[in-house]
């Protein structure tokens, strides 16, 4: 591609980004309706098996109640961001439970409560055409509903829904109980292929899993009716061959600039064996299943007049020198929503939020939400779009991937950019490294951005050209590691480590506590200099006393022995 063309290419994408849309489409940015509903779901997200009060919560399961009205969200959503659904405290995005209230004080939007399913189908029924009804005992039944009701534009119930969804005048579409008794996954699924796959959306496509048995945490669900998407969990395991095989065709037959919406399934594949199945297609995906008010977040822009800025302390251009002392930056991964924002010592040591560039698309106030509260020691961190393992992406794929991450990087005034390959090759978590090619391709694909880090747990490939600094981890702090443990480690790399200037990036799990990474950093002996990660990078680049390293080169240059990749 030649350098004008790629330019062009940036400005259009970014255009069409900020364009406003002729109507609301989830997914595609517009202004906050004045008024829209606010409806609660229940902490019990367990299906009732039988009509006997089930043993594992001592109650009623209120899954089905709940999918109904986070379908229902779907339905009514798909025009406009009409309905927000209000969850638990408890739910796993709650880094996002302020944003009902930010939305209220910032965008003027005047919230109507609809505490019952009653109210809320009393209000919002008519958004339905039927419902369709799925089946206690075969939980895959619940992903053909969804994926029945997106199609058909319909409620999606259980048994016991049927006389509340049938008083609001609704009929049945269809009814799934005693359909697939006795089927395997594979089996419903290829049925539901050949019944609603020809209406399905190919620019999306829903993985209904995270926890299973007799558990389901749909917080996409609304994604999924709104897109009249197919819903589904199968495997990426290899040792599951016939589902590999038919999610592997599902994947050739979405479009290429298609989206993932969802997770794995915890009970069937690792994430690795997933997002190595997705990438080798050059698919992106959005996690996590429990992602919630993607219909609505996704058709609110920013507010009126603001910009998205971030706590810039160098540019591309500065010049700095690093000293002969241990730099050290810490970095919470796993993006916005599920960490330690809430917490009251945010702001106390410069600390780094793995945002990624997607916030600009799925969730802009949330991301205004974050950005009005940050500290001046947040700094927040770009990159690629979507969840994607760069060792599996074809090559002609990944030009494509770029251009999406740099036409939205500066809506989000992101400078630097994270990088994360585990791709599955059969060996035990924990190794992270990149080939050359890779390495050559970010370089490449992003010559603007300050420089690029690397890894989960701790990796070693690091390179520095032109001024940008690529920098692994040179540590994870698992958050039930104890203090003093992960003190002494830290204590020992540097002294593994004497050369100084000595750059330690350390990876933060989202679940750690700030409070007790602050203890961590004041026990050790030699008292490193806390920085953000653009400071981190030029400070690196600037005095490089790490050796250049890839997956499959080593520093002089000669290829690994395959052995030991």
């Amino acid at each position: 591609m030649k350098p004008i063309f790629k330019a062009i290419t940036l400005v259009t994408f970014a255009a069409a980004l900020c364009a406003p849309a002729l109507h609301a489409v989830p997914g595609n940015r517009g202004p906050a309706p004045k008024e829209a509903y606010l409806v609660p779901v229940k902490d019990n997200w367990e299906i009732t098996i039988s009509d006997k009060v089930s043993p594992n919560f001592g109650k009623e399961g209120a899954l089905a109640e709940n999918l109904m009205l986070i379908a229902l969200q779907g339905l009514a959503n798909t025009d406009a961001p009409r309905v927000y659904i209000e969850y638990p405290e408890t739910w796993h995005f709650h880094d996002f439970n302020p944003l009902k209230a930010f939305y209220a004080t910032r965008y003027g939007v005047k919230w109507t409560r609809l505490d019952t399913p009653e109210a809320a189908l009393a209000a919002l029924g008519h958004f339905a055409k039927g419902y369709v009804v799925w089946d206690r005992k075969v939980r895959p039944s619940i992903n053909v509903a969804l994926t029945a009701a997106g199609v058909l534009r319909a409620l999606v119930v259980d048994e016991s829904l049927i006389p509340l969804a049938e008083k609001h005048g609704l009929k049945p579409l269809a009814d799934f109980r005693g359909q697939f008794t006795g089927q395997t996954d594979i089996q419903i699924y290829q049925w539901a292929y050949a019944k609603y796959w020809k209406d399905c959306s190919r620019d999306y496509i829903i993985w209904m899993g995270g926890v299973a048995g007799n558990s389901m945490e749909p917080g996409v669900a609304d994604l999924a009716i709104a897109f009249h998407a197919f819903v589904t969990d199968l495997s990426a395991n290899p040792k599951h061959k016939e589902e590999i095989a038919f999610h592997r065709q599902l994947l050739t037959e979405l479009k290429p600039s298609a989206w993932i919406m969802g997770w794995h399934s915890y009970a069937k594949d690792t994430e690795g064996q997933w997002i190595t199945l997705t990438s080798g297609y050059g698919l992106k995906a959005i996690g996590l299943n429990s992602f919630p008010n993607g219909t609505f977040m996704s058709q609110i822009g920013f507010s009126p007049g603001f910009r998205m800025t971030n706590n810039n302390h160098v540019t591309r251009e500065s010049v700095v020198h690093a000293e002969k002392k241990v730099y050290v930056c810490l970095v919470q991964s796993d993006s916005m929503g599920i960490g330690a924002w809430t917490e009251p010592e945010r702001g106390s040591i410069p600390y780094n939020w793995e945002v990624g560039v997607d916030g600009a698309k799925w969730y802009p106030a949330a991301m205004e939400m974050f950005a009005k509260d940050k500290s001046p020691n947040d700094y927040f961190i770009g990159g690629q779009s979507g969840y994607m393992y760069p060792a599996a992406v074809p090559a002609d794929r990944f030009p494509g991937l770029m251009v999406e991450m740099n036409a939205l990087m500066p809506l989000m005034d992101q400078h630097t950019v994270g990088i994360m390959d585990h791709t599955d090759r059969g060996i035990p978590i924990g190794y992270f490294d990149l080939p050359k090619r890779c390495v050559d391709e970010y370089y490449a694909g992003a010559p603007g951005v300050i420089g690029f880090i690397n890894g989960y747990a701790a990796a070693h490939t690091f390179d520095v050209r032109n001024g940008q600094a690529l920098m692994s981890y040179d540590y994870y702090l698992d958050e039930h590691r104890p203090v003093a443990s992960a003190t002494a480690d830290l204590d020992e790399l540097m002294r593994l480590n004497p050369v100084r200037p000595y750059y330690m990036l350390v990876h933060v799990r989202e679940s750690n506590s700030i409070k007790r990474v602050i203890s961590i950093m004041n026990g050790l002996e030699e008292k490193p200099e806390l920085v953000p990660l653009d400071t981190f990078l030029k400070l690196a680049a600037s005095n490089p006393t790490f050796k250049v390293r890839y997956k499959d080169v080593k520093p002089d240059g000669k290829p690994w022995d395959a052995q030991t990749q």
